[in-house]
């Protein structure tokens, strides 16, 4: 009996097994982020009204600086009227309560408004000096090494333009290779003739500024020119050149900028003189 009806039975053929190497994969999808939704109106006009408020504030303090350092003081001898006021009001014994709370309170609010009143005369009598540009006292110059190229030229010309335009640069020197191969701006007068006094390019090199530019191969910033001894190594700059910077140029020369206000070349211009030196000595290297 279990023979036929094993017999009977008809068995389904068995399918082959698809080999790894031909299971179909999905399409891949490139993922893209979700972008931020842009600002909206509203958006807008409330950081533009809270930009415009602080601009207004910013005017506002600057205009009324007297009145503002010395807001700290009013504040102060306000509070401690108002304390003194009130304790000749409530009644309070000034040293048989002495450990109440209300002493306490008063001691504290005396404190305060003491500190008060020595803030406001402390910036009353500490100001930050207005800094402005000094006319530099001499003549208008330029030479030019007759040996230059014509494209280094114009290339020196045009760090003379874009320094004077951007930066409060009135006095330009460029010593490469040993010579002088520019001097532009205003320079110092020659008492004998009255014309710019020549530079000396030796001379300048064989100097203590020279030197240390040159072997740090650093830009050097003389924020305030006065202030240093080694003003005297350049009497070919106007007496009253306020600041000075010596950037090298490669390793065979340095440029020597000078401005017309302490402490007027930024951060942001002395690393844009950096770049111009590098884009100097890459043409005067091939001329």
């Amino acid at each position: 009996m279990e023979l036929s009806l094993l017999r009977s039975r008809t068995f389904a053929p068995l399918r082959p097994v698809s080999s790894p190497c031909h299971v179909r994969r999905p399409p891949s999808r490139t993922f893209f982020p979700p972008q931020p939704p842009p600002p909206s109106q509203e958006d807008s006009g409330c950081s533009r009204a809270v930009r415009t408020r602080q601009e207004w504030v910013g005017d506002w303090v600057r205009s009324n600086d007297t009145l503002v350092r010395g807001l700290p003081i009013f504040i102060g001898g306000i509070s401690l009227l108002a304390v003194l006021l009130n304790r000749a009001v409530s009644g309070i014994a000034a040293v048989s309560d002495a450990s109440s709370s209300q002493s306490r309170a008063d001691i504290l609010t005396l404190a305060l408004s003491v500190t008060d009143i020595l803030a406001g005369l402390v910036w009353l009598s500490i100001r930050p000096k207005s800094i402005s540009p000094v006319l530099p006292r001499g003549v208008d110059c330029k030479r030019v090494d007759p040996d230059v190229s014509s494209s280094a030229l114009h290339e020196l010309l045009w760090a003379w333009d874009s320094l004077m335009a951007a930066t409060c640069c009135k006095s330009l020197v460029v010593v490469y290779g040993g010579n002088c191969i520019l001097q532009i701006g205003v320079a110092a007068t020659s008492p004998e003739d009255g014309k710019a006094v020549n530079v000396d390019a030796q001379k300048f090199i064989q100097g203590s500024l020279y030197t240390s530019a040159n072997e740090s191969k650093k830009q050097s910033y003389l924020a305030n020119l006065s202030l240093y001894p080694g003003r005297t190594e350049l009497p070919f700059l106007p007496a009253n050149t306020q600041a000075l910077i010596l950037q090298p140029i490669g390793d065979k020369g340095i440029a020597v900028i000078g401005g017309d206000t302490i402490r007027g070349f930024t951060n942001l211009d002395q690393a844009w003189i950096a770049m111009i030196a590098d884009k100097l000595d890459a043409t005067l290297s091939k001329s």
